[in-house]
């Protein structure tokens, strides 16, 4: 009830839209992802651990943000956008490697008591990959009837909860 309600919210701020499908704009997304997650190997190779870190969570994101714009939403928030993968596309375990992606950037880029191993950044990178491959498949995997049913879905979610305020 509490995510549906942040959903709500976030709807209202205009952060969470529905917008039209589209593959072009999910393909761009892709290429970025693609391009972060090279960028994060190469900080890997020069020792920018941190940097590597957030540069790989941040290729997650953007397949995420692929996916969603198949799906024809337009999300602005990281933690809404882990929600719907979560909730509206039942996609538990990919929420769990980009949660788990999300917690490492945000403890890497804004706090200075931590250390951190090459086998960290690799790691992260290897989750990466593994995460690019199953958000790839499932949005090839999309077909209308599909995409048709999740926008219903999130359609409903909003509509009946904020009729419910």
């Amino acid at each position: 009830m509490r995510r549906i309600q942040f959903l709500i919210e976030m709807a209202k701020k205009g952060k969470l839209e529905l917008v039209e499908p589209s593959g072009n704009i999910s393909l761009s997304y892709l290429t970025k992802s693609e391009s972060h997650l090279e960028s994060a190997k190469i900080l890997l190779n020069s020792g920018k651990l941190e940097e590597s870190v957030s540069m790989s969570y941040y290729a997650m994101y953007h397949c995420l943000v692929a996916l969603l714009f198949k799906c024809g939403i337009k999300s602005e928030n990281h933690a809404v956008s882990i929600i719907l993968l979560k909730e509206l596309l039942k996609e538990n375990e990919l929420a769990k490697i980009i949660s788990f992606g999300k917690e490492e950037r945000v403890d890497k880029q804004y706090y200075t008591d931590f250390k951190i191993a090459k086998s960290d950044a690799e790691d992260m990178i290897k989750k990466t990959e593994e995460f690019a491959i199953n958000c790839r498949l499932l949005i090839r995997s999309l077909n209308a009837d599909r995409i048709k049913e999740v926008r219903k879905e999130l359609e409903a979610s909003l509509s009946d909860e904020t009729e419910n305020i």
